[in-house]
């Protein structure tokens, strides 16, 4: 897993069966207020869905870049 001081993750060096799950629980340890910024290598809509879900409507989304080659998402937790 990549991160750095900005709370960015690279998803595509994440083993495919633990994505979401490694999302969810970067997700799980923000505090209101602050954000985590996915990279990936295709739209992470689903997770969106999935995260809406589970968490409800306690996040923010919001694409930083959408493709063709990279997307990078911005998961901001509400205060």
């Amino acid at each position: 897993m990549e991160t750095n001081a900005e709370n960015i993750l690279n998803v595509t060096l994440i083993e495919p069966r633990f994505k979401h799950s490694t999302i969810f629980a970067r997700f799980d340890e923000l505090n209101g207020g602050e954000s985590l910024t996915i990279h990936n290598d295709h739209d992470p809509k689903s997770l969106y869905y999935q995260l809406l879900a589970e968490r409800g409507d306690i996040f923010a989304w919001e694409y930083l870049e959408q493709g063709p080659e990279w997307w990078k998402v911005k998961i901001s937790k509400n205060k």
